[in-house]
């Protein structure tokens, strides 16, 4: 089953990082994000991939190319002539996805562990990967006199989940898609109306995104740490 990462956005918010290099090409504990997410899937048997670039989509090619070869995977790319958000971007790759059954779809800004396997569509036409939502900041717990009696550090928030931006998807999915706008609130809106759309929850999983600096010297020290991946 092909991958397909989104690997076109602009990557404002982690300028000036993103100045002269596009986004999945961030480094992230020594590799670019895209990388890892290539390497990740690859250990879980993945090897054909459709990359969605757009914002320096020159410099996303060269470096894949220069390694796909000792990856042992095949790349193709679609590439964006204008912003066309996340729901456009795949639709603009479709000629690379019209012979696949299934497909799996990955932000491009993302570190997770997901088990894809565990990704099931059953009746529906899209699954979406949930991960737990982690508080941002630290929680302070106190008792009915005021006396604060535990601090938690970004703890997880219990029945509320995240979009963890793994989706696996059925090729009916490409007639629902817009030709320009996010995914997330157009494609996915309309399925989940119709009960096409899956959620499946992962609450062992790492997520992160990255989208600041500070983002990246987390990831950092997680991938550092082996809190990520093993084997890869």
């Amino acid at each position: 089953m092909k991958a397909v990462l989104l690997a076109g956005g602009l990557g404002k918010r982690l300028r000036p990082l993103t100045d002269r290099v596009p986004k999945p090409l961030v480094e992230v504990g020594g590799k670019p994000i895209i990388e890892w997410q290539i390497l990740w899937l690859r250990s879980l048997g993945v090897d054909s991939f459709v990359i969605l670039a757009g914002y320096l989509s020159e410099k996303i090619k060269e470096y894949i190319d220069e390694r796909k070869g000792s990856w042992k995977v095949t790349v193709d790319y679609s590439i964006e002539k204008e912003p066309l958000g996340t729901g456009g971007a795949i639709k603009n790759a479709k000629g690379f996805l019209k012979d696949e059954k299934e497909f799996y779809v990955l932000n491009g800004d993302n570190i997770t562990n997901v088990d894809i396997s565990k990704l099931e569509l059953d009746s529906g036409m899209a699954s979406i990967a949930l991960a737990p939502l982690r508080s941002t900041y630290g929680v302070v717990n106190v008792d009915g006199e005021g006396n604060v009696t535990r601090f938690d550090e970004k703890p997880l928030i219990e029945d509320y989940w995240m979009n963890a931006g793994v989706y696996r998807m059925r090729n009916e999915v490409l007639q629902h898609l817009p030709d320009n706008g996010a995914i997330e609130k157009t494609t996915f809106v309309e399925l989940s109306s119709k009960g096409a759309l899956r959620g499946v929850k992962f609450a062992d999983c790492y997520f992160h995104g990255v989208d600041s600096v500070k983002d990246v010297e987390e990831v950092s020290a997680d991938l550092a740490a082996g809190r990520v991946y093993k084997g890869v």
